[in-house]
């Protein structure tokens, strides 16, 4: 905590994230026609495009804002936050622009690049063998050290005005504007801290949209299981999620079931045959998440066209594939995890391009 914050520091640190702000161009929003599917359209937001090179770039810099508007942070604050890797990534740039020391309590089995890319913005590693562990890891490195856990599983759906200015809905509806389809059937993305899924849902209605919801969720993690059943909360030991980013083993404070209109589960190797896809598609890679809304959009898209609907869908790109380069990318790391994606990866092109 910061225990009584000057001012203006406070207001330098805000004018530093806000200029940060205005020198950034919003997201590209990428537009794939589906021939299988004549008049059913496929949008991607490209969240990868962003200064740290995610979606979560987005949810760090709210949350550095949520905290020093509460002032949870001063200037001799070190700030610290449980991650699977990219928003770590984000918030460290956002600590050293604000002369932070950053500390990221992150799973041993965080892709590599990732780590790298903490500790380029000056972030520092503290790894744990039990993903479980990170929050109360997290947590006792705050007492430690008297600073900040930003927890971003707990302040990710409050710290973005879910109503507009700016956020990633309001971004899509205006980047939508002029398309065929202006208003989107349905808008797909994942859950990690569930801060996303519920910035969309507020904001379809609070502006009264007829778009629905669907959060695309790895079959191992807790979140489809707790929107069909409230009564499950956490995954069965040794049950988790190999898709970095997205699907937890405990439901989320940010995770909020009621905005939610449709969750669909898929296997690794589906997210990962879907990540290959694309990325043929694209001519660059894309991430395991980016894999996992795909696969769904495809599934939502085979849908519309049984009922004999028309219409838009836009989901994520969350971030690069050059970060899974050792993982998703690499033959023997997909091979020593028993995931076999190849017919999956030639599904989804097919569905995609045929």
């Amino acid at each position: 905590m910061s225990g009584g914050v000057s001012r203006d520091w406070l207001a330098e640190a805000i004018r530093r994230i806000e200029a940060d702000y205005n020198r950034s161009a919003d997201t590209h929003l990428i537009r794939l026609p589906l021939p299988r599917h004549p008049g059913i359209t496929l949008y991607l937001k490209d969240e990868s495009s962003h200064p740290t090179g995610s979606l979560k770039h987005r949810l760090a810099r709210s949350l550095f804002l949520y905290a020093l508007c509460n002032e949870w942070i001063g200037p001799r604050t070190t700030v610290i936050e449980a991650s699977s890797g990219s928003t770590a990534v984000s918030e460290a740039y956002f600590a050293k622009m604000l002369g932070l020391r950053f500390i990221a309590v992150v799973p041993a089995s965080t892709a590599a690049p990732k780590l790298d890319a903490i500790r380029f913005h000056g972030g520092e590693i503290h790894a744990v063998d039990d993903p479980r562990t990170v929050y109360a890891t997290a947590q006792r490195l705050a007492r430690e050290t008297g600073g900040h856990y930003l927890d971003q599983f707990t302040y990710a759906e409050r710290a973005t005005d879910w109503r507009g200015n700016n956020n990633i809905a309001q971004s899509i509806f205006t980047q939508m504007a002029q398309e065929e389809y202006p208003i989107p059937s349905w808008i797909v993305c994942g859950a990690g801290t569930g801060g996303t899924s519920a910035t969309i849902g507020r904001f379809i209605r609070h502006e009264r949209h007829a778009t629905r919801l669907c959060v695309a969720d790895p079959v191992n993690s807790v979140f489809h299981r707790h929107h069909a059943d409230p009564s499950v909360t956490t995954l069965p030991e040794g049950c988790a999620a190999r898709i970095e980013g997205i699907g937890r083993p405990r439901v989320e404070p940010s995770f909020i079931p009621s905005v939610i209109d449709r969750m669909i589960a898929v296997e690794d190797g589906q997210s990962i045959g879907a990540m290959h896809a694309l990325a043929g598609i694209l001519g660059r890679r894309v991430g395991g998440s980016t894999g996992t809304n795909i696969w769904v959009c495809m599934e939502i898209a085979d849908d519309m066209a049984r009922a004999g609907e028309q219409g838009s869908i836009v989901t994520l790109l969350c971030d690069s594939g050059d970060r899974y380069g050792c993982t998703y990318y690499d033959a023997d790391w997909t091979s020593a995890h028993g995931i076999d994606w190849q017919a999956d990866a030639a599904s989804i092109a097919a569905r995609m391009t045929e």
